[in-house]
């Protein structure tokens, strides 16, 4: 647990047992420079400590610019603290974080449970470096089969809980979801349209066709029927998939027997699909119907937990977290951190399996019951089918760490090659890659994507929509001199940085020790802890990397590295050119994987870019409405969406689907299709 006892210090424990000790008196008049910064630091705690309450609560660590270094709790926060201030021998983590404080701030509550739901909140609101952090923490996935409509509609839902309806997850991905929601219909046959494309059908839909959808729209089933398949779908997702699966076969039984051998081969196909559901699962176990199972395997200083959710006896998936955590943490300790934050702004099931003992469990347990409203078990099993679950799970972490630690070291190298390459002082820990896309200086877009050790870090991406009036329509250097100081001049303020040359403090000195001695380790997200690139890539020629140097230039920054890379004859792909300031234009050999590395960069910037321009583009023509297209008028737009239903479907049509559409000739369906297909700039 983050903030426990043996998270900082064996000494606290026993300090929190004996009767209160008298503080330490900070040196008076103390001589920074002649007793360094770690007895500073110690002076500053042992300073704050006088003014620490006695009670249950949050503690801050905080350095000399104001950023949170640590966020800890405490039975007795007093105590806790003065621990900090004793001149016994920490960990080299504990001496850097101690040297680095410069203020401590206090938060009092009523109980210690109150105190961990307060810490894991505010690590994962100020992501401290010298926590456990638990980075990628999007919400999870669920299936939603609404209830504000007479025809239910099962759809995929993320975020907050706001229709009414009936909610089923977490679900490990995306894919999951997506999956089961497809077997689903085709078991259930519930539609998954949304209410205006429902209400706009004349005849059913391609999804009935293929019977995966009743087809209520058109009232192919009528509302009693259509509300017992609705009834059936939740009782699945509830849990009573067996009872839901005997009704099925009985129904069949039911039909076969009186011959109606059509209805009979309905419920067939239908009883097949739920077993798809239950067959691609894996391992669905018996005894277990509501659980998260939690493993973590360490290897190389680094952490992987691997996540399973169970819910009404069915497996729905899992999924790899690689948490921020210092190497000299335990299996346990980094565990108990995970599992505070990861339930912070989720529900948790009534059971929860672990494959390490934490050292907080009972009151993880009732923090996590009070939360919930209702018993939660936190438990680390020996034996049975739990231990199995929690071996499975264990398995998977290895392996997934495994793979990690393989992509990590390919990632290095092609690091390392890209310095050699292009005659850096260090391999680049944070490259961001920029280009605009546009069609005729419309809608104009600039990305910024970013890449590191890990890969690229999705998290940190950007897009600019351009704002300059003045620009003339494809004005391409013009619109990399608004996105590139858009982004330094808010990168400037967020995180000011030394100027070149400026020494950094003795405390700065210490806090920038080697991995090796105990320093936080990034692994899975990638994010530095400076947001500062070590790179910069621009999509272009020589013009574009002079307008990003003069930019860059203006506002007193001359350290970043630039490189401009421009296209092949006919954009062919192993025949870029770059430019670099003060050398001359180069090539790579068409078979380097430095070459193949930077075109992966800009590829994936062309593709977040482009995509954010669509985007852009959609939501003009959805605000403008279909006569934005030319030769398009209120008749013909009214006859597109009458036979269509949404602009989406519109979107998509082929152009002899658009050309079926009565009042719209060949000529106007290429120009509808080819407003639709125009590729971005």
């Amino acid at each position: 647990m983050n903030g426990s006892k043996n998270d900082i210090d064996p000494a606290s424990e026993l300090l929190e047992e004996d009767e209160e000790q008298a503080l330490p008196e900070p040196e008076q008049d103390l001589d920074l420079a002649a007793v360094g910064p770690l007895a500073v630091g110690r002076a500053v705690i042992a300073s704050h400590a006088k003014l620490a309450p006695s009670s249950p609560g949050v503690y801050r660590m905080i350095d000399a610019k104001g950023d949170v270094l640590y966020v800890g709790k405490a039975k007795n926060i007093r105590k806790r603290i003065i621990a900090y201030g004793r001149p016994t021998g920490y960990d080299p983590r504990i001496e850097r974080m101690i040297a680095a404080t410069a203020a401590l701030e206090f938060v009092s509550t009523a109980t210690e449970t109150e105190a961990l739901l307060l810490e894991a909140n505010l690590i994962k609101r100020l992501r401290p470096r010298f926590n456990v952090l638990l980075r990628d923490d999007k919400s999870f996935p669920h299936i939603l089969i609404t209830a504000d409509h007479w025809a239910p509609q099962i759809l995929k839902h993320r975020g907050a809980r706001a229709r009414e309806g009936n909610y089923y997850g977490p679900f490990a991905s995306v894919w999951a979801v997506n999956r089961t929601i497809t077997a689903l219909q085709r078991a259930f046959l519930l539609r998954s349209c949304s209410d205006g494309f429902f209400e706009s059908r004349t005849r059913p839909c391609l999804l009935y066709q293929i019977k995966r959808c009743s087809g209520p729209c058109t009232r192919e089933i009528d509302f009693v029927e259509y509300g017992e398949l609705v009834r059936e779908a939740n009782a699945f997702l509830s849990g009573k998939s067996q009872a839901v699966k005997d009704e099925l076969a009985a129904e069949m039984e039911k039909a076969s027997a009186a011959l109606d051998f059509e209805r009979a081969a309905i419920y067939r196909d239908r009883l097949a699909a739920l077993s798809a559901v239950q067959s691609h699962q894996g391992i669905n176990p018996h005894g277990v119907e509501e659980a998260d199972v939690f493993a973590l395997h360490q290897a190389g200083g680094f952490s992987c937990v691997e996540v399973f959710f169970f819910r009404t006896g069915q497996n729905w998936g899992n999924r790899a977290y690689f948490p921020k955590a210092d190497r000299s943490l335990s299996a346990g300790e980094v565990l108990g951190a995970f599992l505070a934050q990861f339930y912070d702004d989720k529900p948790s099931p009534r059971a929860i399996f672990i494959s390490h003992e934490i050292e907080e469990r009972a009151l993880l347990a009732e923090a996590l019951s009070i939360k919930s409203g209702r018993k939660v078990e936190v438990g680390v099993p020996q034996r049975g089918e739990k231990k199995d679950l929690v071996d499975h799970a264990l398995a998977n972490a290895r392996e997934a760490l495994a793979r990690k630690l393989a992509e990590s070291s390919s990632q290095r190298r092609l690091l390392e090659l890209l310095a050699e390459v292009f005659v850096l002082a260090r391999p680049p820990r944070r490259i961001e890659i920029y280009d605009n896309s546009h069609i005729q200086g419309s809608n104009a877009v600039g990305a910024m994507i970013v890449a590191g050790a890990e890969g690229f870090e999705k998290n940190q991406y950007r897009k600019f929509n351009i704002r300059a009036a003045d620009l003339a329509p494809g004005d391409d250097f013009g619109m990399m001199r608004e996105v590139l100081s858009r982004r330094f001049k808010r990168l400037m303020n967020e995180a000011p940085r030394p100027l070149p040359g400026t020494p950094p403090t003795p405390a700065q000195v210490l806090a920038m020790a080697p991995a090796d001695a105990g320093a936080p380790i990034d692994i899975g997200d990638g994010d530095n802890d400076s947001p500062w690139p070590d790179l910069v890539i621009i999509d272009g020629g020589r013009g574009q990397l002079t307008a990003a140097q003069e930019t860059l230039a203006a506002l007193g920054i001359i350290d970043v590295p630039l490189v401009a890379v421009a296209k092949g004859p006919d954009r062919d792909a192993g025949m870029e050119t770059f430019f670099l300031p003060g050398r001359e234009p180069f090539k790579l050999k068409p078979r380097d994987p430095a070459l193949y590395f930077v075109e992966r960069l800009r590829d994936e910037a062309h593709r977040f870019a482009v995509g954010s321009h669509r985007v852009r583009r959609r939501r003009d023509i959805r605000e403008a409405g279909l006569q934005e297209i030319p030769g398009i008028g209120p008749t013909r737009k009214r006859a597109l969406l009458h036979h269509f239903g949404t602009l989406k479907a519109i979107e998509r049509a082929a152009l002899a689907d658009l050309a079926k559409v009565p009042g719209i000739s060949a000529e106007t369906a290429r120009k509808i299709y080819d407003f639709f297909h125009e590729r971005a700039g």
